[in-house]
């Protein structure tokens, strides 16, 4: 990446591409996560520039270079947005940018390959197997019930648990349209868990409890009234900072920047805990869970956004901790 000059260091006004949109499946996502973090840049007095990015990266590059940003605001998600592919382009334009790099981006959003850095460092992950849609149709690969995943989706697209008296496993694996391999994990029952990594500091443990469904599925996420949020959860101060410690080591592993989240299964009868992922470039829309466990450690929305970009250029000199409420970790 390119460096800024000094007189852009001093200013605190600074030119910011948004690029949002995409071409996954979760474009409406990032097009909500874009326009708010636009006018939230903007409240800072910032110059602001939104790029829809679409299939024609020639565009996209051409935006940009017209533009020429201090720092670009990668507000995409799903495969060509979190992936490294854009964070190449990026890379290879010169442009700083937020989140992750391209090596972490691609490791964090192939589940397979991120599942054996974090066993490599001791990391709980549940019991998983990649397999092929034909291997699927054929038979079980584990006893039910057990999760079905595409390895490079995000916002749990394509996320189907297999239950003991569900017929579709043919079906699922005939029609499968999200690559040649697919993974499959046993089942933990229980709480669905995540904490937000600033940095090197965990923000808090948030409960999520799905409405619209049997799981934390597409709609419960982005749907309004989709899921009850608690923060912090209600859960022992040891358990808590459990999770706060292997989300920071996870973040750290993968060699993520800027902020991260990480999801995870609870089971409290057993006491097992299971990394699902790390989303290396969490959601920004109204209801994301990042942008809600940063006010509850005292940090707006807006803020929020202005340090990701500032994190990006190396201007936030202060440890993450002096930006946060004290004594509000979940």
């Amino acid at each position: 990446m390119n460096h800024v000059t000094q007189d852009k260091k001093q200013s605190s006004r600074l030119k910011i591409a948004i690029i949002m949109g995409g071409t996954s499946n979760e474009r409406d996502v990032s097009l909500s996560s874009g326009k708010a973090v636009s006018q939230a840049l903007a409240s800072f007095g910032h110059q602001v520039q939104a790029i829809d990015v679409g299939a024609d990266i020639e565009r996209t590059i051409e935006a940009l270079g017209q533009f020429k940003p201090d720092v670009v605001f990668n507000a995409l998600h799903g495969p060509g947005g979190e992936d490294g592919t854009i964070q190449g382009v990026l890379h290879w334009m010169g442009l700083p940018y937020t989140h992750s790099d391209v090596h972490a981006s691609a490791i964090a959003m192939n589940k397979a390959t991120s599942r054996i850095i974090f066993k490599a460092h001791d990391l709980p992950v549940a019991k998983g197997l990649v397999i092929t849609p034909e291997e699927l149709e054929k038979a079980d690969p584990f006893p039910r019930p057990y999760v079905i995943k595409p390895l490079l989706e995000g916002s749990s697209v394509g996320v189907t648990i297999m239950r003991p008296d569900d017929p579709a496993r043919a079906k699922i694996a005939r029609s499968w349209r999200y690559g040649k391999q697919i993974l499959v994990e046993d089942y933990i029952p229980g709480q669905e868990l995540t904490v937000s990594v600033m940095r090197d500091t965990p923000l808090a443990v948030t409960e999520i409890l799905p409405l619209t469904g049997k799981f934390y599925d597409f709609g419960a996420k982005y749907q309004s009234g989709g899921s009850r949020h608690i923060v912090p959860a209600s859960l022992p101060v040891s358990l808590s900072q459990t999770l706060c410690d292997l989300a920071v080591k996870a973040h750290m592993v993968l060699g993520c920047a800027g902020a991260s989240r990480t999801d995870f299964r609870h089971d409290p009868e057993t006491g097992r805990i299971a990394i699902l992922e790390v989303n290396t470039q969490p959601g920004m829309t109204p209801t994301s869970l990042l942008p809600e466990q940063a006010a509850y450690r005292g940090l707006s929305y807006a803020q929020l956004c202005d340090w990701l970009v500032k994190e990006a250029l190396s201007l936030n000199s202060s440890p993450v901790s002096d930006l946060l409420k004290t004594g509000q970790k979940g």
